[in-house]
C-alpha cells in the first residue's frame, strides 16, 4: 500500500499537508457496462479486478455502498464514486427538506436578500406528511397545474399532472399503508447497473427504511421557456472532490433534452409533452433514434444569445452557477464528507420565459448509456476528465483551476478566473471561473497541462 510524503501545499483531492505517491499500476472495478467500461479498460495502466479481488479504485453502485462501506477498510489512494449519504441532496425529498432549511438559516445570518438567493426551487410538498400543508396551499391558488413525483425512482416512472384535489385524493388512498416492494426498494441489480441509464432515483435514492413509497407535489412550471414549441431542461455535471472543504468542478459540456411533442397546458395527461426523459420520449410514435432529442449545451447557448444578447445569457449562466453552489453548501454540513469518495452529480434545471432557471432535481448517477455518437463523445470525454480529476495517478499539484473540460467553480469559496490571489471582498472584476455552454478544447488543454506537470517535475529542486 502507498505511504504519503510531507508536502506543503493545500491540494484539490488530498488531506492537508499529504501527497499521495505517483501509481503505475491501478486496479479497478464497476458493474456498469457501458461508456464507463469504455473509459476505464481504455486508460493507460489501469486493469479490472473482478470478484473479491483487491482494488484501488471502485465505480460502485450505491445497494454496494449501503451494504459495505461501513465495513470496507480502505488505503489512503482509494477511491469510490458516491458519498455514503449522497441520497441528501439526490432524493427528491430530501434535497428540498436540505434547501428550505438553508434558506431558513441563510434569512436569519444573512437576511432575506441573500435568502431570495436560494429561490430557484418551486414550492414543494412531501407527501403524504406534508398533505394537509399541500391542501392549504392549493386552495391559496385554485386552477394552477401540479406535478406529483415518486421521491426515488427514475426515468418519468410514477409521475403525474393534476389540477384537481380530487386526484389527489385518490392518489392518498391508493397509498395509505401500501409498503414498499422489494422491487421498488432496491431494484434487481442485473436489470439496472449493465445498462447504467438509471439516473439515481431507481436505485440510488433508496433508503432501507422508507415504509412508503413518499411522493413530492411540486408547483409546475406553466411557463416553460420553448424551442420549436416543444419544452426541454438542461443536464449539467457538477463534480464534487470534497464537502468539508467544499471543492466542485463545473464541466463545461452538458445538453439540453426535449420533449418530443409541442407544449401545451390542454393535455396535462401527455407524458411525451411534459417528461424531457430521454427514457420517456424515446417510446414516441415519431421518435428518431438518429435524431435523437437533444442539444449540445453550446448550441443551446448561441441560440439563446442570437434570441436574447449575451448580457441575458451571462445572467442566466450565472444564475446557474448559483444553483450549483447553493445546492452544494445546503447538504455540506450533512454529508459525511470522506477523503475516499467523489460524486459526479447530474443537475437537471429547468428555464422558463423569464430566462430564469428552476432546479428539478440532482442525480447521483447521471446516466452513462448513450442514445448517439454525439451523446457518446460527450460522456466520454466526461468521464476521462472526471478520472484526471480524481488523479488516481497522483499527477496533478492541487493548484490546477482547469482539467480537461473541468474549470474549478469553488475551492473551500469562489473561484476567480483571474491568475492571482482571489477577491473576496466583493469589489474588483471578479468573475467565477465558470465556462458551462463556452468552447470546450479539453484535448488541447490536456496536453499542456501533462507537459507542464513533466517539465515541473523534471526541474531540480
Amino acid at each position: 500500500m502507498s505511504r504519503q510524503k510531507n508536502q506543503s501545499f493545500k491540494g484539490h483531492g488530498l488531506s492537508k499537508g499529504k501527497e499521495r505517491e505517483p501509481r503505475t499500476l491501478i486496479r479497478f472495478k464497476t458493474t456498469l457496462m457501458n461508456t464507463l467500461m469504455d473509459v476505464l479498460r481504455h486508460r493507460p495502466g489501469w486493469v479490472e479486478v473482478k470478484d473479491e479481488g483487491e482494488w484501488d479504485f471502485y465505480w460502485c453502485d450505491v445497494s454496494w455502498l449501503r451494504e459495505n462501506f461501513d465495513h470496507t477498510y480502505m488505503d489512503e489512494h482509494v477511491r469510490i464514486s458516491h458519498f455514503r449519504n449522497h441520497y441528501e441532496l439526490t432524493r427528491k425529498n430530501y434535497m428540498v427538506k436540505n434547501l428550505k432549511r438553508f434558506r431558513k438559516q441563510l434569512e436569519r445570518e444573512a437576511g432575506k436578500v441573500e435568502a431570495a438567493k436560494c429561490d430557484f426551487f418551486p414550492k414543494t410538498f412531501e407527501m403524504p406528511c406534508e398533505y394537509h400543508l399541500f391542501v392549504e396551499e392549493f386552495r391559496k391558488n385554485p386552477g394552477i397545474t401540479w406535478i406529483m413525483k415518486p421521491v426515488a425512482r427514475s426515468q418519468g416512472k410514477g409521475i403525474f399532472l393534476f389540477r384537481r384535489l380530487k386526484d389527489i385524493m385518490d392518489w392518498r388512498k391508493g397509498t395509505v399503508g401500501k409498503k414498499l416492494t422489494i422491487v421498488e426498494a432496491q431494484p434487481n441489480r442485473a436489470n439496472v447497473n449493465p445498462s447504467g441509464s438509471h439516473d439515481t432515483k431507481s436505485s440510488d435514492d433508496q433508503k432501507e427504511e422508507i415504509p412508503v413509497e413518499n411522493y413530492v407535489a411540486q408547483r409546475y412550471v406553466e411557463n416553460p421557456y420553448l424551442i420549436g414549441g416543444r419544452k426541454f431542461d438542461l443536464r449539467v455535471y457538477v463534480l464534487v472532490m470534497s464537502y468539508i472543504p467544499l471543492r466542485a468542478w463545473l464541466y463545461r459540456d452538458g445538453f439540453a433534452r426535449f420533449s418530443n411533442t409541442r407544449f401545451t397546458l390542454n393535455s396535462i395527461d401527455d407524458h411525451y409533452v411534459h417528461l424531457t426523459n430521454v427514457a420517456v420520449q424515446k417510446t414516441s410514435p415519431d421518435y428518431h433514434p438518429k435524431k435523437g432529442c437533444k442539444w449540445m449545451i453550446q448550441r443551446f447557448r448561441q441560440y439563446l444569445a442570437s434570441k436574447h444578447g449575451p448580457e441575458a445569457v451571462e445572467r442566466l449562466f450565472r444564475d446557474m452557477d448559483n444553483i450549483f453552489i447553493r445546492s452544494l453548501q445546503s447538504v455540506q454540513k450533512v454529508i459525511i464528507s470522506d477523503k475516499h469518495c467523489f460524486e459526479l452529480y447530474g443537475y437537471d434545471i429547468l428555464v422558463d420565459q423569464d430566462l430564469k432557471p428552476w432546479l428539478l432535481e440532482v442525480n447521483a448517477s447521471p446516466s452513462l448509456t448513450a442514445s448517439s455518437q454525439e451523446d457518446y463523445e460527450l460522456k466520454t470525454c466526461l468521464l476521462e476528465d472526471t478520472l484526471h480529476v480524481v488523479d488516481m495517478e497522483a499527477r496533478l499539484t492541487g493548484r490546477e483551476k482547469r482539467v480537461g473540460g473541468f474549470d474549478l467553480m469553488w475551492n473551500d469559496g469562489p473561484v476567480s478566473r483571474e491568475e492571482g490571489p482571489s477577491d473576496l471582498s466583493g469589489m474588483g472584476n471578479f468573475v467565477t471561473n465558470t465556462h458551462l455552454g463556452c468552447v470546450n478544447d479539453r484535448k488541447e488543454q490536456l496536453r499542456q497541462l501533462f507537459r507542464s506537470l513533466q517539465v515541473q517535475k523534471k526541474a531540480p529542486g
